[in-house]
């Protein structure tokens, strides 16, 4: 087994349970390639009245309920940190959003530089947004000092998924996962645990 010595953050909003079962996925990879894992989920924002309004809602608020909810020292526990979110009229959710919002005061510190990032996403529909919500995903990265770790076209399978930004999936909870969003999402988490620990022993000698 490899060593673990690096840490890794998935840190994940999801309604219906794809972006949660593809969080389960990346972190499962990353542990796999040599990382310790933290699995994190942000706060609900939505009311009561509109997850129980949705079946698949409501279902996977109930499964992925013993998932602690990501805090501040998720972030600064971490080497890198996965975010994961639905597109929402092709951005970001407001429930990982806000999480993201209440970083302002490390980020002033200086505390989210230096660290590696990386993201995916679903859509319902093809062209849903999926590479947008990416794309305003790491525009956080780049204020925080952060190192950005896409996939690319690195590896073969990546030409059939097609997405260089992040793993990413279409379909809801009547379409599970395919084999090409999982392939995707195994490539993603060994690629951010490779540099990160590049990145990381790197620096320590540098140093």
């Amino acid at each position: 087994m490899p060593v673990h010595d690096v840490k890794v953050a998935v840190i994940y909003y999801s309604s219906t349970g794809t972006i949660a079962e593809l969080a389960q996925l990346i972190a499962d990879a990353a542990e796999h390639a040599g990382a310790d894992v933290r699995l994190r989920r942000t706060a609900e924002l939505a009311p009561q009245t509109a997850i129980d309004a949705n079946p698949a809602w409501a279902a996977n608020a109930k499964a992925t309920a013993d998932i602690l909810e990501a805090t501040h020292e998720d972030m600064l526990w971490a080497d890198a940190v996965i975010f994961g979110t639905p597109t929402r009229f092709g951005n970001v959710t407001s429930q990982l959003k806000q999480y993201l919002d209440t970083l302002g005061g490390l980020w002033q510190q200086g505390r989210l530089a230096d660290k590696v990032y990386s993201g995916f996403t679903a859509s319902a529909t093809p062209h849903g947004g999926q590479e947008s919500t990416l794309l305003a995903l790491y525009n956080t990265v780049h204020h925080f000092g952060g190192i950005l770790i896409a996939p690319g076209y690195t590896d073969p399978a990546k030409f059939t998924d097609g997405n260089p930004y992040g793993t990413s999936h279409v379909g809801g909870p009547e379409t599970p996962l395919d084999d090409p969003a999982r392939t995707a999402a195994r490539i993603q988490a060994v690629r951010v645990v490779k540099f990160t620990k590049a990145i990381k022993h790197g620096l320590s000698q540098a140093s």
